[in-house]
């Protein structure tokens, strides 16, 4: 019986010793487990102990007992830490730039673009070199479509890519694997900054603020599109006609 059940004798005669009311139900679920090939989750395993063994268990009682005993499967034990220890060490980039914005490159970062009680995001790329916007994009949604349709935009407009640092922020989009596969396979180097410290990211930062201070302070607006509108106007004025300060 131990065997079957993977019991050592220890522990089988500690709870024939002690008065253990989960005990009888946990052999019962552990036998269903085990007859799973150790692949069932708490919900099949209840069903599985109401059609083969005709008793009738709720399915919340089954997951605190599974809790409780450690019962669960191998490649969910094996593939839960990992993922978060490869998530940081393989998407938390070094800082390449390291404040001298005066080098090849590209910055980036999102930021709120709010009137009233409504908000849109505006992504930004800008070029360290020209100090040009390569490419911008605004949605409603801050998620990481909006990021990477920048950084696709971006791609699409350049003809050299390899090995140029493109920095950002730690922000949760630039985390992610998908910003990183196509980083990476554009030849594209990911720099990001310390947690906590815009200064690392300084030209985005300043460009977004002045950004705002000439479209949001210096016009009349009635809605948030009209808004977004001016924002795509100020940006092409910005890259072909305002004159840029000295680096």
């Amino acid at each position: 019986m131990c065997e079957v059940l993977e019991v050592s004798k220890s522990n089988y005669y500690k709870y024939r010793q002690t008065k253990d009311p989960d005990y009888p139900d946990y052999l019962a679920v552990k036998q269903s487990f085990n007859d799973s090939k150790k692949t069932y989750g708490y919900r099949r395993i209840t069903d599985e102990i109401r059609d083969t063994m005709g008793v009738v268990m709720n399915h919340k009682r089954v997951l605190r007992i599974m809790k409780k005993y450690g019962i669960q499967a191998e490649y969910i034990k094996q593939i839960r830490p990992n993922y978060t220890q490869k998530y940081i060490e393989e998407n938390v980039k070094d800082d390449l730039i390291k404040r001298n914005f005066n080098q090849r490159g590209w910055v980036t970062d999102v930021t709120y673009l709010i009137w009233g009680n409504k908000r849109a995001y505006l992504s930004s790329i800008i070029d360290l070199e020209s100090r040009k916007v390569v490419s911008h994009v605004i949605s409603h949604r801050n998620d990481n479509r909006l990021v990477m349709d920048t950084v696709n935009e971006a791609i699409r407009k350049t003809k050299d890519l390899n090995g140029l640092v493109l920095h950002s922020d730690q922000g949760s989009q630039y985390l992610s694997t998908e910003y990183r596969i196509i980083c990476e396979s554009n030849g594209i180097f990911i720099s990001m900054s310390r947690r906590g410290t815009p200064l690392d990211n300084a030209v985005i930062e300043s460009f977004h603020s002045l950004l705002k201070k000439e479209t949001l302070y210096n016009h009349h607006i009635k809605n948030l599109e009209e808004y977004i509108n001016l924002v795509h106007e100020w940006i092409e004025f910005y890259n072909t006609k305002r004159r840029k300060q000295k680096k």
